[in-house]
């Protein structure tokens, strides 16, 4: 269960980003903040004190807080698609499909979507974006079982995740993600309006059904500036950790 500090976090967060509160507005009092939740005001002071950690908002003795910036924050709290995701933010998203073609499975393509030798994935390329900008570039291999849903869909389909879901009962229940940086290729760089090498945060993800079959392997890069990850963690939770050896597989 996420504590409460957090759910007030996230709640405040997303009033800010979805433009509730102007970058320079004032904040709610702790007290009107505690009865808005049902919290105490030490519970309140936690949640403004992640967000202050954070650099969202910030505050001059004895004055409320106020918002110093807005940025697109991703959390790993929840297995959320990049259009819920966008939607639960209150950015319109949209996308579309740049190449769906069917291909021979790489070795670790196959090792992550347990496939046997000589398989076949559905390789996928779509242009994602947010309110009309372009922010990421996403590469899937889909496992052959989903593979027919995924071609059958439209060219603008803004979620596949949601689209499968509707169309064949196909739910996402586990994700596994890898997240580092890598410089703008030239496909890369004209799709996302940056120059060639220029870096791009990428996000590697493995997502499985119910029964633990995996449904794709993508490869997410994401324009310098566009969406920030959130990972929440404490001393007896620790939900990232640093894998130097991800970067070599």
């Amino acid at each position: 269960m996420t504590a409460l500090y957090v759910e007030i976090a996230e709640g405040l967060r997303r009033s800010i980003l979805n433009g509730e509160y102007a970058v320079g507005a004032r904040l709610p009092s702790e007290s009107d903040l505690a009865l808005h939740w049902s919290a105490s005001r030490g519970t309140v002071r936690q949640a403004v004190a992640l967000l202050t950690s954070e650099g969202l908002i910030g505050s001059r003795q004895g004055a409320r807080r106020i918002v110093l910036r807005r940025e697109r924050r991703h959390s790993f709290a929840e297995l959320h698609s990049f259009a819920q995701w966008a939607q639960a933010m209150g950015y319109r998203a949209t996308s579309r499909f740049l190449h769906r073609e069917r291909r021979g499975a790489t070795p670790e393509e196959a090792r992550r979507l347990v496939l046997p030798e000589g398989s076949g994935v559905l390789d996928v390329l779509r242009l994602r974006l947010l309110d009309g900008e372009p922010v990421m570039v996403e590469r899937t291999a889909y496992a052959d079982w989903v593979a027919p849903t995924v071609e059958a869909l439209p060219v603008d389909c803004v979620s596949i995740m949601d689209s499968m879901t509707a169309a064949a009962g196909i739910v996402a229940h586990y994700g596994e993600h890898l997240i580092d940086a890598v410089p703008a290729g030239s496909d890369d760089a004209r799709l996302l309006r940056v120059r060639r090498g220029s870096p791009l945060l990428r996000q590697r993800h493995l997502t499985s059904n119910p029964d633990g079959r995996p449904i794709e392997w993508t490869d997410d890069r994401y324009r310098a500036g566009s969406v920030t990850f959130n990972v929440s963690n404490s001393v007896g939770t620790a939900p990232l950790v640093r894998d130097p050896g991800a970067l070599l597989m």
